[in-house]
């Protein structure tokens, strides 16, 4: 049985957001800096032993190796955060599933259970601080703990800096960095009461470089990353480790609407970012990855040019 909490506050809205294994990954051992700089450079260090597509296909076969564990995903209604959600349930995790749809979330839930997990639905209204702070006392309510979080809803906004309204950029920023940034405060009581903690934000190529037509998404994308940078380095040395994934084009309703120009078949699948997030969140060992670009497999390496 699938409990919803508060749906009936929350309209139902559209879209959500942002992903091929051409990977470049931020590596390092667990005691150095997060996301280390040296002058203008960030360093990548080899994690040894660590071979992307061995070990997410063994991940997908291992499962149960979430069994017990609670994590908070936002945006679950579609997309990433649908495909994430379960990929976390067939890893026994229960998934508390945040978004404003709730028939959608319904669907993932539905989905989640078929998959062999547990999924707890709880309407949220990211714009509002009390709805974000209702998802996590809703959570330790009915659970008593929290391993993971997943910031992972988002909107964008295509106009010329000089065409963005001041509202534009406000109803980015506040669901694409102020609510993660709010909602990493809230939970992280919780999370450090866990015996190992992760937390991962889905940020976008856009929080790395940058696009014309998307300045308001591109600075809201930039803040959640340097906020997840910070909170590392505040962190480092608990038992609360911070991961930030870049993807560049899914397959999702938000960049079929805001980029028409790439063909379907060249988008990054959603199960793709589900994989690696499932790969972030069993890690056991010392090295850690702060970071990774993904990018489709016909677009720039490095995302550059």
């Amino acid at each position: 049985m699938v409990t919803t909490y508060f749906c009936q506050d929350v309209p139902s809205a559209p879209g959500q957001k942002k992903g091929s294994p051409r990977m470049k990954s931020m590596g390092r051992r667990i005691d150095q800096i997060p996301w280390r700089l040296f002058g203008h450079g960030l360093v990548s260090r080899v994690i040894l032993g660590y071979n992307p597509p061995t070990a997410i296909a063994e991940g997908v076969r291992m499962a149960g190796r979430l069994r017990g564990k609670v994590a908070i995903v936002t945006g679950a209604s579609r997309g990433i955060g649908r495909a994430i959600s379960v990929a976390l349930g067939a890893e026994g995790a229960t998934a508390v599933l945040a978004a404003r749809a709730g028939d959608e979330l319904a669907k993932t839930a539905e989905q989640v259970g078929d998959a062999g997990g547990k999924a707890e639905i709880v309407c949220t209204e990211l714009t509002d601080e009390t709805s974000i702070r209702r998802l996590v006392e809703t959570t330790s309510q009915r659970f008593g703990r929290l391993d993971i979080l997943v910031n992972n809803a988002g909107i964008t906004h295509s106009a010329s800096l000089e065409e963005t309204r001041t509202e534009d950029l406000d109803r980015c920023w506040t669901v694409n960095a102020r609510a993660p940034f709010i909602l990493c405060r809230e939970a992280l009581p919780l999370l450090k009461q866990a015996e190992r903690a992760t937390i991962v934000n889905i940020s976008s190529v856009v929080g790395v470089k940058g696009y014309p037509l998307q300045s308001a998404y591109t600075a809201s994308k930039h803040a959640l990353r340097g906020m997840s940078i910070s909170l590392a380095e505040e962190l480092r040395g608990t038992n609360v480790r911070v991961h930030v994934i870049c993807p560049g084009g899914v397959d999702t309703e938000m960049v079929s609407r805001v980029r028409p120009d790439i063909a379907k078949g060249e988008l990054i699948g959603p199960g793709e970012i589900a994989e690696l997030v499932v790969y972030l969140v069993t890690h056991q060992g010392n090295g850690v990855l702060d970071e990774l670009h993904i990018r489709r497999a016909t677009s720039a390496p490095w995302f550059v040019g």
